[in-house]
């Protein structure tokens, strides 16, 4: 026969079980979203991220510091796909999600001579080193028909990409500023955005 002390002790046991296996299992259940769906992707307001894409374009394009006769073309940001993480992307192959989008910036500069081209690439490749940018990719390359220059620089604090490019046969300096995959409001519409625009500044 179980002693009345005995009692109240099995009854503390059996709970302390029990509150192991509620915690168990809500720390498995984590665990398995945490795997299931990856990473959240970080919340961001569309025409914020635009407008620091077009001030990263405005920062480029003074750093080239090229002659008035080398004008940029105007450019758009316009948005890309992104994509489901974690175990729920193989059930999502190569299907883009409506709620997540990166964004970016492509402009150029026309009939660049080779050595303005490699000037005002080194130029903007200081500003960016100073600035604390990492270099991601080296595109300097030259062939027995061809030549081209350029580089890809990532801001570690925030993700965003500066990629310059030239070749000779088109002796265009094409810029893309690139802004991470981002969370957006259900209420974004792609088009008819002022944020999005960009020229370049006198």
């Amino acid at each position: 026969m179980a002693s009345e002390e005995s009692v109240p002790s099995t009854v503390t046991g059996i709970a302390a079980v029990l509150i192991l296996l509620a915690v168990a299992a809500v720390a498995g259940n984590f665990a398995w979203n945490a795997a299931w769906n990856g990473a959240p992707y970080p919340s961001a307001d569309p025409d914020a991220v635009a407008q620091r894409l077009t001030a990263r374009s405005d920062e480029v394009h003074d750093g080239f510091a090229l002659q008035e006769k080398h004008a940029a073309g105007p450019g758009r940001v316009v948005t890309g796909a992104c994509y489901y993480r974690g175990l729920r992307g193989i059930t999502h192959i190569d299907e883009a999600r409506s709620d997540v989008r990166s964004f970016g910036l492509d402009w150029s500069v026309p009939d660049v001579p080779e050595a303005t081209a490699r000037k005002a690439k080194q130029r903007v490749r200081r500003q960016l080193v100073q600035q604390g940018w990492k270099l991601t990719h080296e595109g300097d390359r030259t062939g027995a028909t061809y030549r081209q220059l350029g580089f890809r620089f990532e801001d570690p604090a925030d993700g965003y990409q500066v990629d310059v490019r030239w070749n000779d046969s088109t002796t265009t300096l094409f810029v893309s500023v690139y802004a991470p995959c981002v969370q957006i409001p259900a209420e974004f519409v792609e088009h008819g955005r002022p944020a999005a625009d960009w020229r370049p500044t006198a």
